[in-house]
């Protein structure tokens, strides 16, 4: 296996968490080889800390982190895994983990490997890119010494993602690599060399031994990189997307009517996704803007004098979010509740300005859109993508009076995070009823009440309305006293 001469002392001074001088210390006590490999290797080049710091033994992996971890402290808690051959525990802030020197084989059919104990060798060939196959030795005569059998260093300097083997062994036996190859790619802005992308090409359909679960970590990765559209058009090209988000192709294509055409969607997704990206490392706003748009080919009409309409596409496609989530395995709490919000709002800020900006309307928005109403605007800017500079600058004034609007009803009603005075408690009380529809239809009256500025927000103006609207409904109240 070939190997690389650099500087003991340089290489070894990169590495400057405290756990290697524990690890090789270990490691001569045991009297077994130990090294750093991966992406603790990678980055030093690329100039970057890592947190994942990942070590093979040519031996066991938990004997190892056991005793480095008795080292350390009795009480650091080591996680192992039998079945893996791994231990891991997390140490000033670092995640390591320990697993001893491998190779592995797999079935056409499966993407569980049989595992065998193996060489330094045999475990960095098993590695997804060339990138990832280096090491660093740690203690014994390799101490401080590079591996890098694959070249790994040189397609660092030339900016390529490749396979250490055949690209169809290592995309067939983990589907995964094909995502994290895009991923890389768009992380580190490299390019994917050929005969690898042509591989995942080929392989894309295996994709669907993966889960669910692993796809979207890696596919949020994608999202959170520095120009997301660069990943999501190599894992469209690559017809990895069709696997897991057919939806998002949907929306690809212009089509004519009597000479009249609509924008590519898809395109015109990618560019708010990139814009929302560049300067918020919101995930779940990125997730809102990559499905804000998402109902278009279902809503979509022509209308001869309107020409292409999309009417609805805002509240079907909130419905379309919890769906999509659902089948991705994604979180179906706050996270989901969210991404919901924003898709299902995001027209609503322009309707403002078309409807001259009633007080009434600036209070709906604010009470619906709560603590995230920064994030609805700054979607709803980032969704202005014309062409024509004009218009472009138009929408951004109109947005500009919106955010002064909201700024002055807020500061007036506070209406943002807001709950009506009146709960459902005291309308029971109050006319001694149990919790039925009748006691909603009351709360809800008062509450549109004050959003129309019919009364004030404030407990005795909502009071009298509520004996008002119980009157109505014939009820008759225990006392009126306030």
């Amino acid at each position: 296996m070939q190997s690389t001469n650099t500087t003991m002392g340089n290489l070894l001074k990169k590495l400057q968490h405290p756990i290697y001088q524990i690890i090789a210390t270990t490691a001569d006590e045991l009297n077994v080889n130990v090294y750093a490999v991966g992406g603790v290797v990678r980055d030093i080049f690329l100039q970057r800390y890592s947190q994942d710091i990942d070590i093979v033994v040519v031996g066991s992996g938990i004997e190892l982190a056991t005793a480095v971890a008795k080292k350390i402290s009795p009480k650091l808690e080591v996680n192992i895994f039998k079945n893996f051959g791994t231990a891991q525990f997390i140490y000033e802030g670092a995640n390591v983990e320990f697993v001893g020197a491998r190779r592995e084989s797999y079935s056409e059919n499966s993407r569980k490997p049989v595992v065998e104990d193996g060489t330094l060798e045999d475990d960095l060939n098993r590695r997804d890119f060339t990138i990832n196959a280096m090491a660093i030795g740690l203690n014994g005569d390799k101490i401080g010494e590079l591996i890098d059998p694959f070249d790994g260093i040189k397609d660092l300097e030339k900016k390529i993602i490749k396979t250490p083997l055949a690209p169809d062994i290592t995309f067939s036996d983990d589907p995964l690599r094909m995502m994290r190859a895009i991923r890389f790619a768009s992380q580190l802005q490299f390019k994917i060399a050929t005969e690898t992308f042509e591989a995942i090409q080929r392989n894309a359909k295996r994709l669907e031994i993966i889960s669910a679960e692993r796809i979207i970590e890696e596919f949020n990765k994608i999202l959170l990189s520095p120009k997301p559209s660069q990943g999501i058009l190599l894992l469209d090209e690559a017809h990895l997307l069709e696997q897991f988000l057919p939806q998002l192709i949907d929306l690809k294509g212009i089509d004519y009517v009597d000479g009249k055409g609509h924008k590519d969607n898809f395109l015109h997704t990618l560019e708010v996704v990139d814009k929302i990206a560049l300067v918020q490392n919101n995930l779940w706003l990125i997730w809102a803007a990559l499905l804000h748009d998402i109902a278009k080919p279902v809503t979509k009409k022509f209308d001869p004098q309107l020409g292409w309409t999309f009417h609805g596409h805002d509240a079907v496609g909130a419905k379309m979010v919890h769906s999509i989530f659902k089948k991705l395995r994604m979180p179906t709490n706050e996270k989901l509740k969210y991404v919901k919000k924003m898709v299902a709002l995001h027209l609503r800020p322009i309707a403002l300005v078309e409807d001259k900006i009633t007080d009434s309307a600036v209070r709906r928005l604010l009470f619906e859109a709560g603590e995230d109403i920064e994030d609805l605007m700054f979607l709803c800017e980032a969704d202005v993508t014309s062409k024509n500079p004009i218009k472009i600058r138009q929408c951004l004034n109109n947005f500009a009076i919106v955010r002064k609007k909201l700024k002055e009803i807020e500061e007036k009603d506070q209406i943002r995070n807001w709950q009506p005075p009146i709960d459902g408690k005291i309308i029971m009380e109050t006319f001694q009823l149990n919790p039925s529809a009748t006691v909603g239809i009351i709360k809800t009256a008062i509450r549109e009440a004050i959003l129309d500025g019919e009364i004030g927000n404030n407990y005795e103006e909502a009071y009298e309305f509520m004996l008002k609207e119980g009157e109505k409904l014939g009820l008759k109240a225990k006392n009126t006293q306030n």
